[in-house]
């Protein structure tokens, strides 16, 4: 060990990984490793990562240096440029992106490389998936978006879709890589099997759109239409405010802040999807207050009014922010430039110091490793079967961390409580016709698969007493709400590790433990706003444009990661800790190249529309023939400029023909002649998709309120010996009191029937 070592070891120290990526998804995937520990080994060609070169301004970096992002994505990485038998095998996780025919092309059988190294773990990233229709389909990050439905439903009706700026699903596929590859490496440390983890980039991007299709069907609902949040990023006196409500509550009290009684009066006010007809009315009224006001005193009175209400970030401004400053977030690069820190904190073990990135081939000359000696039992079952997680998360984010760790076999006791159910079970709409309307939200639905539901009141003494006898057998307890609670109720990490010493605490709060924004609300909307993900995102001469939550999921992946790396560390070592996962923070480490290249060039990337940051790509959203009928696509090469002009007759602009065609015929045509395309469909239709419905990536499941359902999996083909992904329908409320309780804290049914009769527990929200 070193020094730096010995004092904090990484958590991930001695893991060796081998990263063959072309993208930024398999680079992120390798960053994420090397940063908690792992000697990561980048597989490059002779003339370099084609990311060496790659500026999202298009600037060019001065004496041929790599460029910021490269710099970022590969710190601390060593470089070779070939592809060796003995690197292979003295591997414990392969990270390659492509098709099955692009690595198949490159020598790589990860069959073969299996039966070699029985312990070995692989994981492909490639946009599809090695299986299905279109396994082989050429295809972006911006058509992605398309398929999944991400983008048709963002943006105003009367002018086209918009897509997410800031190459998000990128981020995304490298955490769900990252996080796949240590949950399958855990099975492996307890004596099963490598596996081969087929990713697609389609279904990890599908992943951060809400759930239309759930809407569609427990709601009653049509398919979701186009639109942007009201009120979403608003002009104030000196710049712009980012807005976003949640809850019903969080209406009123803006009504009360902005004074506009009015707004309380309409019933359908509010659901953030019953603004949008009022649109103009609201505008009309909150726009002078705001014009009144600073940002900076609007945000003040927002906190006093527990409303999430940010500034809005870009590349010049969010380095400046006085909380980040206060944490510490942004770290030096050896190659001349702040970062954004590893977007986790734990309090024994610590991430890798940042080093400069490798040159091409640095390492071509140097011994790697010695081959793993292990002997695989030929067991079967789910690389985290064993592990008990007790979840008090609620909304998005949380949820979608435990709902990852459940799939692949973790045992997730969700705790909630009559008084307080987790909010997203009703929020954003209820269904009025059923006695049980609390049991239909969506989003609830499709991230608490594979979890048992247990209700405590957290403020009675004997609900506390149990929640304690149950964390006292726990690996895991993750929590998502605002820093105080879980003190408020004596369950801080002193508490708990004092409790169960082995013991991983993950909190995630939205902007950590400590600092001035300890205690504001925040939601994944208000820190897409803070850290430019929507200043780059909507039309160039309009108001940005609200990601919509995809940052939701973009968290829960990154707490899930971390989470397991601090596994492997208590594995290792038998100690537990705590492990903060601030949202904000993964959020900034995505959209780290804009600060970075303002820093080293003065550019600020700004809003393009749909044309992206991709110097040299023509891309954009186009309409087609018929009503409200849109395709998106990119053309990146020189070969796909040829194939498209071919197709349209050598005109100079494809939008007058793309407007005579039918959507779905020409995205065939493009596709075939080897051009990126996509129809927009709404989010509520992306269960139609024929490679989503061959990869079996929407698995039914019957509730026993809303009956049958089709739910969203983790974005893999299904390990060897796996039918299916997930096994129980998301849980109604308290649906698994008597079975948890009696299981694990030894309650009777004389015990059940007083903790219910007072209040302790129970299926019904309080007050219903």
């Amino acid at each position: 060990m070193s020094d730096v070592e010995d004092v904090a070891p990484t958590p991930l120290h001695d893991l060796r990984v081998v990263e063959i990526s072309d993208r930024i998804a398999g680079a992120y995937c390798g960053k994420l490793l090397a940063d908690a520990g792992a000697d990561v080994v980048k597989v490059e060609p002779a003339g370099g990562d084609p990311l060496r070169r790659f500026t999202a301004s298009g600037s060019v970096p001065r004496d041929g240096a790599d460029a910021p992002l490269f710099a970022y994505l590969n710190a601390g990485k060593r470089s070779v440029t070939g592809i060796s038998d003995g690197l292979l095998t003295g591997a414990d996780i392969v990270i390659v992106t492509g098709t099955r025919a692009a690595v198949t092309a490159r020598g790589l059988d990860p069959k073969r490389l299996l039966d070699n190294s029985p312990g070995l773990v692989i994981v492909t990233v490639s946009d599809f998936g090695w299986t299905g229709p279109w396994a082989e389909r050429p295809a972006s990050e911006f058509t992605l978006q398309a398929d999944s439905g991400l983008t048709g439903f963002r943006g105003d009706p009367a002018g086209p879709p918009i897509s997410v700026g800031g190459d998000l699903g990128e981020y995304q596929g490298g955490v769900w890589a990252a996080y796949g590859a240590l949950a399958a490496r855990r099975g492996v440390s307890r004596g099963g099997r490598g596996a081969h983890l087929d990713m697609s980039m389609l279904e990890a991007i599908t992943l951060m759109q809400s759930g239309e299709w759930l809407h569609s069907q427990l709601l009653k609902a049509p398919h979701v239409r186009r639109s942007v949040e009201v009120p979403s990023i608003e002009p104030a006196k000196d710049g712009f405010v980012g807005i976003s409500m949640v809850t019903g509550q969080q209406w009123l009290d803006f009504a009360a802040m902005v004074d506009c009684p009015e707004f309380t009066e309409v019933p359908q006010l509010q659901f953030q999807i019953g603004r949008w007809d009022y649109r103009d009315w609201i505008r009309e009224r909150i726009d002078p207050w705001m014009r009144e006001r600073t940002v900076a005193e609007i945000v003040e009175l927002g906190q006093l009014f527990r409303l999430p209400l940010a500034a809005l970030g870009n590349g010049a401004t969010v380095r400046e922010m006085d909380h980040l400053r206060e944490r510490g977030v942004y770290v030096d690069n050896p190659a001349g430039f702040a970062q954004p820190r590893p977007p986790w904190l734990m309090s024994v073990a610590a991430p890798s110091p940042i080093r400069t990135a490798p040159s091409v081939g640095d390492s071509d000359d140097e011994p790697l490793w010695e081959p793993r000696q292990s002997t695989p039992e030929a067991t079967a079952g789910r690389p985290l079967a064993g592990v008990r997680v007790i979840d008090f998360t609620a909304f998005w984010a949380g949820p979608s961390a435990t709902h990852s760790l459940a799939a692949f076999g973790a045992e997730v006791i969700k705790i909630e409580s009559i008084q307080r159910p987790d909010g997203i079970r009703y929020s954003g709409g209820m269904r009025k016709d059923v006695d049980d309307w609390w049991e239909y939200g969506w989003v609830f639905h499709a991230m608490n698969t594979n979890k048992r539901s247990v209700t405590l009141d957290l403020q009675s003494e004997t609900g506390l007493g149990l929640i304690k006898t149950l964390i006292a057998q726990a690996d895991v307890v993750i929590e998502n709400f605002s820093p105080r609670v879980m003190d408020q109720f004596g369950l801080d990490a002193d508490a708990l590790l004092e409790l169960n010493p082995r013991l991983v605490m993950v909190r995630m709060p939205a902007f950590g433990l400590t600092g001035p924004w300890r205690d504001r609300v925040g939601f994944a909307p208000t820190m897409e706003q803070i850290a430019g993900l929507a200043w780059v995102t909507g039309m160039p001469d309009e108001l940005p444009v609200a990601p919509r939550g995809a940052c939701d999921p973009l968290a829960g992946t990154h707490a899930a990661f971390a989470l397991m790396a601090a596994l492997e560390f208590t594995e290792r070592t038998g100690r537990g800790q705590l492990v903060e996962v601030p949202m904000v923070e993964s959020v900034l480490n995505v959209t780290a190249v804009q600060p970075m290249e303002f820093e080293m060039f003065g550019s600020i990337l700004e809003r393009r529309g749909n044309k992206g940051h991709h110097p040299g790509e023509m891309q954009d959203i186009y309409r087609c023939a018929g009503d409200d009928s849109w395709i998106a696509m990119t053309v990146r090469t020189e070969a796909e400029r040829d194939a498209l002009a071919a197709l349209i007759g050598g005109q100079d602009d494809p939008a007058p023909w793309l407007a005579t065609q039918d959507a779905a015929a020409v995205v065939e045509r493009l596709v075939a002649a080897g051009i990126p395309a996509a129809v927009v469909i709404s989010p509520s239709v992306v269960i139609d998709n024929p490679q989503l419905v061959h990869r079996g990536f929407f698995e039914p499941l019957t509730h026993p309120s809303t009956g049958p359902g089709l739910y969203p999996c983790p974005p893999f083909a299904r390990l060897d010996g796996m039918d299916a992904w997930l096994h129980r329908p998301p849980p109604r409320l308290g649906q698994h009191n008597s079975e948890v309780l009696t299981e694990l804290c030894g309650q009777t049914e004389a015990d059940l029937e007083r903790l219910a009769a007072e209040g302790v527990i129970g299926t019904r929200p309080k007050g219903l």
